[in-house]
């Protein structure tokens, strides 16, 4: 049945005047002059000689999405000898396949794997507010943060430009196989109070090209760690599906924003019910459909109710328990899983995101209890899924033409506050990403920050030079313009560049 986006409530965001006062600022194209300048000061410093056959080199691309954003002090930028109150609990590190660079002791599984990617150690950026339309779009349209995520202004979701320009190449037509597909579920739909966060849609290319989403079907496991929310009014324990879930959870073509809201598909199971939502009309049960006559949602509901294929691809039970296992029994591993099914089957573009769930302070942003969640669930599962997926793309000779990218939209504050259990907060002046396959290069750690990880020393990155690198490598150029519902030729990623250092 379609879920039902909530109200808008409170963030966790701690906003301040300022913050406020900045995220209302932002001109009509959603830049502000301090954004402006930081882009064309970006990109003047990349050379415009980029690798011979750079260009195209990806298929397809996975994209994972750690919303809340991990702290780089734990993960990818550690900092042995940095003050207590900044290293916390942690700060040695551990070696890893790249000699002479260290990770999170909580990452061992990924340390064995680092000479397969590229780490990124600084991004930057001015908004530390949970901008996941910057990170996800290039455009920082953080005053419609809080309002409707269908509004055409916002720019659209990459995934949604891919998928675009593809039919514009093939003359409208679609595949049986989506290539704009986003797991588990609606973005922010399973958090209690959500707020309705821009990002992962059409934007002003128009809710036809939102993700078609699926729906996770199923529960949290009894060995999933028990959460204790007690943030922003909220008091309340649960189990979280991305602690762990059970062997028979599964996803399903189901909730998604290719559907009018009015077809829920529930009644589109059948037949008979399928024919009265689309044209009240028709009376006669055998009327065969004329599919010519469907426009784009009803086509693609009509296309995932009839894929054998589709189906098939997000049956994560067809395979086998050790390669599910071998995943993780988490919901962001088996959504893994699933990603690579869905690329095996042939679609472009899949997101994975490791989104919210119940209550604000969950996934990836720590505000409370850190170091217990970052020890005990956050870095256990995405160490074990990580490693699997590059492994798994590698050993079925998916991973030179299948891009890895994992992302977030900022980092985590380098001093540890007295919050319970200790917590990190919103940081986005230094923070890291990591990418591996379909073109990208293959053991190198870029950029370096201070001594505490708090600020970018050399080789800095904007999250719209990361866009344009994912289009270049996808063989789309990033000076490609499309026009918006007023007509305008608008730039794919502004003054984002494509950065040279990540290309294989």
């Amino acid at each position: 049945m379609l879920r039902i986006l909530g109200t808008r409530k409170s963030l966790c965001d701690r906003l301040t005047r300022r913050e406020m006062l900045e995220a209302g600022g932002l001109s009509a194209a959603g830049l502000s002059l301090a954004d402006f300048l930081h882009l064309r000061e970006a990109g003047a410093n990349v050379s415009s000689t980029l690798p011979a056959g750079s260009f195209g080199k990806a298929k397809n691309c996975i994209l994972l999405y750690l919303w809340g954003s991990p702290s780089q002090l734990e993960t990818f930028d550690v900092k042995p000898d940095a003050p207590r109150d900044v290293r916390g609990e942690f700060g040695d590190g551990i070696a890893t396949s790249i000699p002479g660079y260290r990770v999170g002791e909580l990452l061992p599984r990924i340390s064995q794997e680092m000479h397969k990617v590229t780490i990124v150690r600084s991004l930057t950026h001015p908004y530390p507010l949970h901008g996941i339309e910057l990170a996800l779009t290039g455009i920082p349209k953080l005053g419609q943060r809080f309002s409707n995520p269908h509004d055409t202004r916002s720019w659209p979701f990459i995934g949604s430009v891919v998928e675009y320009l593809q039919e514009q190449q093939f003359n409208g037509a679609h595949s049986e196989i989506p290539n704009n597909i986003a797991l588990p579920w609606p973005f922010s739909s399973r958090r209690t109070g959500e707020v309705l966060r821009s990002g992962p849609y059409g934007g002003f290319l128009g809710s036809a090209y939102d993700p078609v989403w699926t729906e996770f079907d199923g529960t949290a496991s009894d060995s999933s760690p028990t959460v204790h929310a007690s943030f922003g009014g909220i008091n309340k324990s649960y189990r979280d599906p991305y602690g762990g879930i059970t062997p028979d959870s599964s996803f399903l073509m189901a909730a998604n924003g290719k559907l009018r809201p009015e077809m829920t598909l529930n009644r589109l199971d059948r037949r008979r019910s399928l024919l009265t939502q689309l044209d009240q009309s028709r009376r006669q049960a055998d009327q065969q459909i004329d599919r010519s006559s469907f426009d784009r949602f009803q086509q693609m509901a009509f296309s995932m109710l009839t894929s054998p294929k589709l189906n098939e691809a997000i049956d994560i039970d067809r395979e086998p328990s050790e390669t599910r296992e071998r995943y993780g029994m988490s919901l962001f591993g088996q959504g893994c899983l699933a990603a690579r099914r869905l690329i095996e089957a042939g679609s472009t573009f899949v997101t994975v995101f490791w989104d919210e769930y119940e209550s604000v302070n969950s996934a990836w942003d720590t505000h409370e209890d850190h170091f217990n969640r970052m020890t005990n669930q956050l870095c256990p599962n995405f160490d074990t899924a990580l490693p699997a997926l590059l492994q798994d793309l590698e050993e079925r000779q998916l991973l030179d033409e299948t891009m890895v990218v994992c992302i977030s939209e900022h980092g985590r504050t380098p001093k540890i506050d007295n919050s319970p259990g200790g917590g990190r907060n919103h940081w986005s002046r230094a923070y890291s990403a990591l990418f591996a396959g379909g073109g990208f290069a293959e053991g190198r750690v870029i950029g370096r920050t201070d001594a505490v990880a708090g600020d970018v020393e050399s080789s800095p990155f904007h999250p719209n030079d990361i866009l344009a690198t994912i289009y270049h490598l996808l063989g789309i150029d990033p000076h490609t313009t499309l026009h918006d519902r007023l007509g305008r030729p608008l730039p794919l990623v502004g003054a984002g560049s494509v950065r040279q250092e990540l290309l294989a």
